[in-house]
């Protein structure tokens, strides 16, 4: 059993994970009798933080920008700095904080008021950051994106896909994943009736949001990180190769990124390798350059590939 204070907590946390919650869902999630959730959402309710309540059979809770900053120990020029701060990290010039800093800026700006947002959006006008690799995207796109993956709206945008061909796509988003020079977004294309991987880049003027949409089980088990790995270096390609590496994944996973290949876990001194290329010789060459041993499980056609590359070898240094 939580105490009272953790359960406060726990409880705003939820509440700002979605835009509206069930009573009896909200009840079940914190394991406590809906009269204790009543009396909890009072409280937070006094300490300043707007709940809105609303009855019926869809009735429930949900989490409103107020007329004032709720208490979280910031003031407004707190908050415009922490606001600057975040919209800088999802422009990913800070390794590894880019999607943590996307969901603390969702929360932070549903909670501004309209004089503070209005003050954010001239600092980030005049800011001008320094070129980073890979292309830039706009945060507020991002927070667009984000904010219909946690509310699960539907969303329906221009894209331009690899081969400069625009299009309108009708989606459901999963979630927004960062690798380290791209944006991409996770989405059920309804009218694929597939999941896609979409360029955030590549998005065309400003999506329009929907309705509301059931939730799926996600692709890869719900690892939206592996699904954008496999769709960066497996699925594309032609030739695509399984590898097992004789070496331990912490090992191959810091030579390899995510975006070249899928490294997976066999046991403490192998892993498995998936990924792709565009023919042959150049999984034969990757190969060779990791400089470890291995054992191809396929395609037959590299083993082949590489048998003759091994007798090319041979000859040479006997000659």
């Amino acid at each position: 059993m939580l105490s009272s204070s953790s359960r406060l907590l726990r409880l705003l946390s939820l509440l700002q994970t979605r835009s509206h919650w069930g009573g009896s869902e909200l009840a079940e999630r914190l394991a406590v009798h809906p009269r204790t959730l009543r009396r909890d959402i009072d409280r937070l309710r006094q300490l300043g933080y707007p709940v809105h309540a609303s009855s019926g059979v869809a009735g429930g809770y949900a989490f409103r920008a107020g007329q004032a900053l709720p208490p979280l120990m910031l003031d407004d020029e707190e908050a415009l700095a922490v606001s600057i701060a975040l919209r800088t990290a999802t422009a990913g010039a800070v390794g590894g904080i880019e999607e943590p800093a996307l969901r603390a800026l969702v929360k932070l700006e549903q909670a501004m008021p309209v004089r503070l947002r209005r003050r954010v959006d001239a600092l980030r006008s005049a800011i001008l950051p320094l070129d980073r690799a890979g292309p830039i995207v706009d945060a507020t796109l991002l927070a667009t994106l984000a904010a219909a993956c946690r509310d699960q709206l539907r969303l329906n945008l221009s894209y331009t896909d690899i081969r400069g061909r625009s299009a309108l796509r009708r989606l459901e988003p999963q979630g927004v994943v960062h690798t380290g020079q791209r944006w991409y977004l996770v989405a059920w294309d309804l009218t694929r009736a597939d999941w896609r991987t979409f360029r955030i880049d590549r998005i065309v003027g400003e999506p329009v949001v929907g309705a509301h949409f059931a939730p799926r089980a996600g692709p890869e088990g719900g690892d939206l990180r592996a699904y954008v790995s496999r769709s960066l270096a497996v699925a594309p390609y032609p030739e695509q190769a399984r590898v097992v590496l004789h070496a331990s994944h912490e090992v191959m996973a810091r030579r390899i990124p995510p975006s070249a290949g899928v490294v997976q876990v066999l046991d403490a001194q192998r892993c498995l390798l998936e990924w792709g290329a565009h023919g042959l010789d150049p999984l034969v060459y990757w190969l060779l350059a990791l400089d470890v041993d291995f054992e191809v499980l396929e395609p037959p056609a590299l083993k082949d590939r590489l048998r003759v590359a091994g007798e090319r070898a041979a000859r040479c240094t006997r000659a």
